[in-house]
């Protein structure tokens, strides 16, 4: 019930959003954008693009689209760097605009971005939009194992709710319905790691490797699919 979160500031200065109902806030308490920037923007779409170069378009799945601040950096990086971008999120319990625009992030990105984004949102959230000249995003509703596309991608952000608030996320079944969305090749990249999730992704045929984790972490997970 969006009545019920709450904005809340983190360590750098940016927001995140208090869920009450799952007891966790979307971010890291220790930085809200310097999570996202560091877990997914650098150990994801940078280290993918070192690995391929002229890749075009990229295309990206994020597990748990939130509060659209992933894809904004991301959004904004690809624009900078004239590459195509399509993104796909999934999110079972969309916020509302109005929640998304309380967020702020706009200081961080082009402000046409952000109005085109906000202006977008609703209509994300039924089929997939047009932003930026260079970047499509659509936000499929719906629970990650309701989630079913042809499409595999390059990247896949994985940003649940740690697995102490939402354990069925984490499951050997969440994860490998996951990964099968995922190019061979393509980089999975999560702020979390645990010996579970590694001993999963190895199974599945991935190399998995250790990152040093934002603020707060002292590692992270990455992992590219055989």
């Amino acid at each position: 019930m969006n009545h019920e979160l709450k904005i809340v500031a983190t360590a750098d200065g940016s927001n995140t959003i208090y869920n009450p109902q799952v007891g966790e806030n979307y971010h890291s308490i220790n930085g809200a954008l310097q999570e996202s920037r560091h877990v997914f923007l650098d150990a994801g779409l940078k280290y993918f693009l070192e690995h391929y170069p002229g890749r075009d378009p990229v295309s990206i799945l994020e597990v748990g689209f939130g509060t659209g601040l992933n894809f904004l950096l991301t959004a904004d990086y690809c624009s900078e760097q004239n590459i195509n971008l399509n993104y796909t999120g999934i999110e079972a319990y969309p916020l509302t605009k109005d929640m998304i625009s309380q967020t702020g992030y706009q200081q961080y990105i082009p402000v046409e971005l952000w109005q085109e984004f906000v202006d977008g949102y609703s209509g994300a959230l039924n089929s997939s939009i047009s932003l930026n000249n260079n970047c499509r995003l659509q936000i499929a509703h719906c629970q990650l194992q309701q989630y079913n596309s042809a499409q595999q991608f390059d990247l896949i952000y994985f940003d649940a709710f740690a697995s102490a608030h939402q354990p069925e996320m984490w499951t050997e079944a969440a994860i490998s319905y996951t990964v099968k969305f995922l190019k061979p090749g393509g980089v999975f990249v999560t702020y979390a790691i645990t010996g579970n999730l590694k001993r999963c992704l190895k199974a599945l045929g991935c190399k998995v490797e250790k990152a040093p984790g934002a603020a707060g972490k002292r590692e992270m997970l990455r992992a590219i699919a055989g």
